[in-house]
């Protein structure tokens, strides 16, 4: 039986986000090379996608890209944009077939313009789709976002659009590349590592956290079922005490 039929579908998280990491070890586990990896990471990107589609989560996105991999060697970086280029290319109808929105946050300026050409036609062609909103962070990191925003907020208040006395939580967020979209309430990181890599910093704030051992080439619908019953099997408290959080349950 699959643990789906244990997950209650009046509690899911609206929003989960998930850092696809172990592409390159599980490469290299299998001595190829990590270019194997990221392409077989592309088949889990899409069972998790249709996972998720199926029980009816809203918001789902994935750091596909930080601003920091373009360190990564040459010839690694540019077998991924290519890996890129033919995924939006392929996965625009199938998209559509599952009624899936596609949206990307990030320094996409960064990206080459045949990457950008095929992004930008797959955001158009998904633009009236009502389902799953699928979020590629591509090109992405927090602090490139909150040093951008930032920016925007120092130029308006210089301007006079902005008071500064006004500036509180909201505004913040209203100049973050994520102001569409709710705050992540489930954050999974896939191959073991215990971090967060620059993703989210200021979204995550009350996002519950769950880390798996398994590499993203072998993450699957199941462990994405599985990450959702211990997030339910979670009290989300926001700062409050649990008898604060039962009262206005029993409340409500």
């Amino acid at each position: 039986m699959s643990l789906k039929e244990n997950i209650d579908i009046s509690r899911l998280p609206n929003h989960i986000a998930i850092i696809m990491d172990g592409n390159g070890r599980w490469a290299k586990e299998k001595g190829e090379d990590r270019l194997y990896g990221h392409l077989h990471g592309v088949e889990s990107v899409r069972n998790i996608v249709e996972g998720a589609a199926e029980i009816g989560i809203k918001y789902l996105t994935l750091y596909a890209f930080s601003t920091e991999n373009w360190d990564r060697p040459k010839n690694e970086v540019s077998g991924l944009m290519e890996l890129l280029v033919d995924t939006i290319k392929n996965e625009v109808p199938t998209l559509n077939k599952n009624n899936i929105k596609l949206h990307v946050i990030g320094d996409t300026d960064m990206l080459p313009d045949a990457a950008k050409h095929e992004l930008t036609e797959a955001i158009k062609e998904t633009s009236k789709n009502t389902g799953l909103n699928l979020i590629m962070a591509l090109s992405y990191s927090s602090r490139w976002e909150i040093t951008e925003a930032a920016k925007q907020i120092a130029t308006d208040a210089k301007k006079g659009s902005l008071v500064v006395d006004d500036i509180d939580q909201d505004t913040i967020k209203q100049y973050l590349t994520t102001k569409s979209f709710p705050d992540p309430e489930l954050m999974i990181r896939t191959s073991g590592e215990f971090r967060i890599s620059n993703f989210l910093l200021y979204q995550l704030a009350y996002a519950e956290f769950y880390f798996t051992n398994t590499l993203w080439p072998d993450f699957r619908k199941e462990n994405l079922f599985e990450a959702i019953l211990d997030y339910q099997s979670r009290e989300r408290r926001f700062g409050k005490t649990g008898e604060q959080v039962k009262n206005k349950d029993q409340a409500g």
